[in-house]
């Protein structure tokens, strides 16, 4: 069997590389490297350089490689900076996933593996299960649900199966820690490592379930070979919840640190997302999550042995007005 990853190079999607090798897999990846790093990818996997945006690349991988699956995991994933990149959020998250399904159709895919986000339910009724109805409250999660639908209409018009997973805030190692606009356990330790206090939004009592990179990119590995998550949609992620507050004290720990907190102006956010996991558990039987303080732990090995990143500004905002400060481009962390 041969599957195409795109944003393979990336957090998530080299670990769901790895274990789809693992699977006897044969493996492409497509990945622009804007967020991900080569040194992620498999050494037996086939690296192409290159967007999801870029038909015509897409259409000649399809042609030449045949693909059996589809995991697509490539997305320029800042939820709270879409708000301030609209064109360029909507242009990467969903018209080229748009062009992937485009060729997932005309080749024959025998299935769509799409990483869409717990972003679609925007404030719900907690926890968030797949039987309520979206209403995500930013761009991010806009574009993420548009896709959701476009598959859910292509296997309805085609018969293209797909599996939707909505992982949230996943973390672990090869996580880009050099992003100040996502991933709060990275900026947390990149801040720690380069002496900084760590900087939270508002007053860090929003709460979160933060789940490990095991506890996700195994099951989005495998789920192709499980026929009753055919054409489902799926929570996946912890059931433990924490404030950003906590996490900060968790952080510390795992870094053998003591920060010092900064808290901004609250930004435009849901402050409290959470999710019911028993679908997934129906279909997928896991076994037991990895608790927050052991994944630290195992995060922070990884990181010390890295070292800190440089954040860098992002280069084409769109629009200046109610941007927070610190995310303006002479206030890097």
């Amino acid at each position: 069997m041969k599957a195409l990853v795109t944003g393979g190079a990336g957090f998530i999607g080299s670990h769901v590389v790895d274990h789809l090798i693992q699977l006897e897999m044969q493996v492409v990846v497509l990945d622009d490297l804007s967020g991900g790093n080569i040194t992620n990818v498999h050494p037996k996997a086939i690296f192409v350089k290159g967007s999801i945006t870029d038909s015509s690349l897409v259409n000649t991988l399809f042609e030449t490689h045949k693909f059996d699956y589809i995991y697509h995991l490539a997305a320029y994933a800042a939820e709270g900076l879409s708000h301030f990149i609209r064109k360029f959020n909507y242009e990467n998250n969903l018209i080229g996933s748009i062009n992937l399904i485009n060729a997932a159709v005309n080749h024959q895919v025998k299935c769509f593996v799409f990483t869409s986000s717990i972003a679609v339910y925007g404030t719900n009724e907690l926890p968030l299960h797949e039987a309520q109805h979206p209403k995500p409250e930013d761009p991010y999660g806009i574009a993420k649900y548009a896709v959701e639908q476009d598959l859910q209409n292509a296997h309805e018009m085609f018969g293209l199966d797909y599996i939707i997973f909505r992982p949230h805030n996943v973390y672990g190692t090869r996580q880009n820690i050099g992003d100040k606009y996502r991933n709060v356990v990275g900026i947390f330790m990149n801040q720690l490592l380069k002496n900084e206090p760590l900087t939270i939004f508002g007053n860090g009592e929003q709460s979160r379930a933060f789940s490990h990179i095991n506890d996700v990119a195994p099951y989005i590995a495998k789920s192709v070979k499980t026929p009753s998550a055919y054409n489902q949609t799926f929570n996946i992620g912890s059931d433990t919840v924490h404030t950003v507050n906590e996490l900060a004290i968790a952080v510390g720990n795992a870094m053998r640190a003591t920060p010092k907190v900064t808290y901004l102006e609250q930004r435009e956010e849901v402050l409290h997302a959470y999710s019911s996991h028993q679908r997934f558990a129906n279909v997928f039987q896991p076994s037991a999550y990895v608790m927050l303080e052991d994944g630290l732990v195992d995060m922070a090995a990884w990181v010390l042995e890295h070292g800190a990143r440089q954040s860098a500004s992002f280069e084409n905002i769109e629009i200046e007005k109610n941007l927070p400060p610190s995310w303006r481009k002479n206030k890097n962390s």
